[in-house]
């Protein structure tokens, strides 16, 4: 019995584990991992005395400035280790819990580095872009914290496929619809069927706004048509409904591809960036070196 309740309790703990998002990863441990670390470097500097003032170039200076690269250098292996899928001590999920914290942890120990010492030179520069690539992952983070939530409470029991299966679907309706319209009216549907959900440039994917939203222009010209009827077979009435799914499918699936492309974007900045700071910092090592 002892032996049974011990097998599941063990089973519990790691179907626990199993669930548990990478931040919070074994009760915060990277969190821990990476204060106890800055506490450490903190106390250091706060009672190490360096003459004339802390600086990049003293014993301290030269430790953290180590530390800090070596961590860097590190921190950029995500990449490779994400091809590798492996349980344990060493998981994915434990390995972005550490990239996370511990990279937040050069906040500390790389301005420790620095002796609060900033100017127009290459050390700064490296430093400068350490912080930019810290903050594209902050909000990394955020984006993968909030929007895969939202992306489904968009899309619903709908996969994209489904979505874009609907929109053509509305589209066929609205050309048969066109059919018996005259040339004018024909042209204003003609704009909603030349709307592409794909469309519109990466600031409009990212901002949700499609200045030259051509469904919205045709609902609009439709609704102030002056050929509308009053009578009850008018088949303006018809194009408009089916104008206005197509605008509410539209607002879903732009929706759907700005969320993604949220959650994607920042990755265009922070590897890039990454890359020149390893650039920038060899150049800062070489250069200390050179004129040491």
């Amino acid at each position: 019995m002892a032996s049974k309740s011990l097998r599941q309790a063990t089973t519990g703990r790691e179907r626990a584990s199993e669930h548990e998002g990478f931040l919070r990863y074994q009760s915060y441990k990277w969190l821990k991992i990476a204060l106890g670390i800055s506490a450490v470097a903190l106390l250091i500097y706060a009672f190490n005395d360096v003459q004339p003032k802390p600086n990049g170039g003293s014993i301290y200076g030269y430790t953290t400035g180590t530390i800090g690269v070596l961590l860097i250098l590190w921190l950029t292996m995500l990449g490779v280790r994400k091809r590798a899928i492996t349980p344990g001590r060493w998981s994915l999920k434990s390995w972005t819990s550490a990239h996370v914290y511990l990279g937040l942890s050069l906040i500390v120990i790389a301005t420790l580095h620095t002796g609060f010492d900033f100017g127009w030179n290459v050390h700064t520069l490296a430093y400068a872009l350490m912080m930019i690539v810290i903050a594209s992952g902050v909000f990394g983070i955020a984006t993968y914290a909030m929007l895969p939530q939202a992306l489904s409470a968009n899309r619903g029991e709908t996969t994209q496929v489904q979505m874009l299966d609907n929109l053509r679907m509305i589209d066929r309706q609205l050309n048969e619809a066109a059919q018996p319209l005259d040339a004018e009216g024909a042209a204003i549907v003609r704009m909603a069927l030349d709307d592409d959900p794909f469309g519109g440039g990466l600031i409009a994917r990212l901002t949700g706004h499609y200045r030259k939203c051509g469904t919205r222009a045709a609902l609009a010209a439709v609704r102030a048509h002056p050929g509308r009827k009053e009578a009850a077979a008018d088949p303006y009435d018809h194009v408009e409904v089916l104008l206005e799914r197509k605008r509410s499918s539209l607002s879903r699936i732009r929706k759907h591809l700005r969320l993604k492309a949220l959650l994607e974007v920042w990755l265009y900045l922070h590897i890039p960036l990454t890359f020149a700071l390893i650039a920038a910092l060899f150049v800062h090592i070489v250069s200390v070196f050179y004129y040491w």
